[in-house]
């Protein structure tokens, strides 16, 4: 990699000034709308206990309007001195409904009115999970297209601003009108691809959409996607299904975790896709999740990816690269779930997040967020995979780090070079990142990004 600068093209010319030129980034996973409402939410992420998330409930109820639910994002339950109640959200807000979603989108934590009005009951913690939790979600992330569609442009900006070329929409719901209406209304700095869940499958093959195929009248910005289904839970909401019982959780109905998804309907379901173009992309963390899934694909003979692949049994690696499934990993929750594995997960945390154990196996990775979870921003990402650390932190099991060039072919859709003839989708930095630290990647200054040769952020 070195400075850009001693060619010209013809057409207008950019003084780079010895500026960094790589291929344009990729998140491989990000839910959009989600990302994009995040940020106008209450913030709970820095809660360390369900008494200071309530303090925090408590401040802005006061200023929520009358018939408004007060919505917060972020929370992370797993290790805290006091659990979650209905009671002390009831106590924060009174008579205003509070809906807080879990940093890992897995769970919903209620008060009193919020479960009356949405029509729930739940134990005395308030919480709501998984295929709950999602109906929650669908109702609060409803917004006005034109609001929400402006949020959006936002969120897409500012990915752009941080080298990102292309984004793989897991956003729960159906995208394709969403993104067309987006894209002509002047959206145009993403390329997106959109993904399909089980509930609009038969919708997506009526229409006859296949993976990759390009939709007419988008300029090329807006593609099919995979067929995305979710097996299991997430690891904080300890509904990641796994082989291990959960501390805690033993003997109990969902001490394994929770398996959303039985093996002949996830068959069924990727049988009827793949017949029709859809490559899948399934959900799994737990390790039990994950061999269910490789065992499907390995039946079905397709490709595709598994969607977090957070823990795996060690027998399980070889078959990614053996059966051609791409491992679509989120490297910055091996940093916010390094405490909570190793509770939840002791003695086992080795096989987590195991990045350099697949690459070296011949299985190929793609990098990506799952914005909200954690930030759209690439720079993140290669980061915390290169450097498996961060607010100068020990590394949480460095034998899994990968190198930089691994983590921008991860990142870049395998593009290593700036050639002759390849798409003028390009990322402008300011350092090299070969030479840059952990700490400078997770920073790395974007000077400009290019889309097809048109400038979608210009610092230059």
């Amino acid at each position: 990699m070195r400075p850009a600068g001693e060619r010209r093209a013809a057409g207008e010319t950019v003084d780079l000034d010895g500026r960094y030129v790589i291929p344009g980034l990729w998140d491989n996973h990000v839910h959009m709308n989600q990302w994009a409402l995040t940020t106008r939410r209450l913030d709970v992420s820095a809660a360390a206990s369900a008494a200071e998330a309530a303090r925090h409930v408590a401040v802005r109820a006061d200023a929520t309007a009358a018939g408004e639910t007060l919505v917060g994002f972020g929370f992370r339950d797993g290790l805290w001195a006091d659990p979650p109640s209905v009671q002390a959200l009831d106590a924060a807000a009174g008579s205003v409904p509070v809906v807080l979603v879990s940093a890992d989108l897995h769970c919903c934590w209620l008060n009193s009115a919020a479960l009356a009005q949405y029509g729930f009951t739940a134990g005395a913690d308030g919480l709501l999970r998984e295929e709950d939790a999602f109906s929650i979600e669908r109702v609060i992330n409803t917004v006005d297209d034109a609001t929400l569609d402006r949020w959006v442009q936002t969120a897409a900006q500012a990915a752009a601003a941080r080298g990102v070329v292309g984004v793989v929409d897991l956003e729960m719901a159906w995208n394709l009108g969403a993104w067309e209406r987006r894209i002509h209304s002047g959206t145009d700095s993403l390329r997106v691809e959109f993904g399909v869940y089980t509930q609009d499958l038969r919708r997506a093959i009526g229409l006859g959409l296949r993976t990759g195929q390009r939709i007419a009248g988008t300029r090329g910005l807006l593609s099919v996607g995979p067929y995305k289904v979710i097996t299991d839970g997430s690891l904080n909401t300890r509904t990641a299904y796994c082989f291990d019982e959960y501390p805690g959780l033993e003997g109990t109905v969902d001490a394994r975790g929770q398996l959303t998804v039985p093996p002949e309907e996830l068959l069924a379901n990727v049988r009827l896709a793949v017949a029709a173009g859809l490559l899948p992309a399934v959900h799994a963390i737990g390790d039990q999740a994950n061999a269910l899934a490789l065992d499907a694909f390995e039946e079905l003979g397709c490709a595709g990816s598994i969607e977090h692949a957070q823990l795996l049994r060690p027998a399980d690696i070889e078959r990614f690269a053996r059966l051609g499934i791409v491992a679509s990993v989120q490297p910055e929750h091996a940093l916010d779930d390094r405490d909570v594995a190793d509770h939840f997960w002791a003695g086992r945390t080795s096989h987590a997040f195991m990045l350099r154990a697949l690459l070296d196996a011949g299985a190929r990775l793609a990098l990506g967020s799952d914005a909200p979870v954690a930030p759209l921003d690439p720079w993140v990402t290669i980061a915390a995979a290169v450097g498996r650390t961060r607010d100068g932190r020990e590394a949480w099991h460095p034998e899994q780090a990968i190198t930089v060039p691994e983590a921008l072919a991860a990142s870049t859709r395998g593009r290593t070079v700036v050639a002759v003839g390849d798409a003028a989708d390009l990322a402008i930095i300011e350092t090299d990142p070969l030479d840059a630290s952990v700490d400078e990647l997770r920073r790395m200054t974007v000077a400009a990004t290019l889309l097809a040769g048109r400038f979608t952020h210009n610092a230059v």
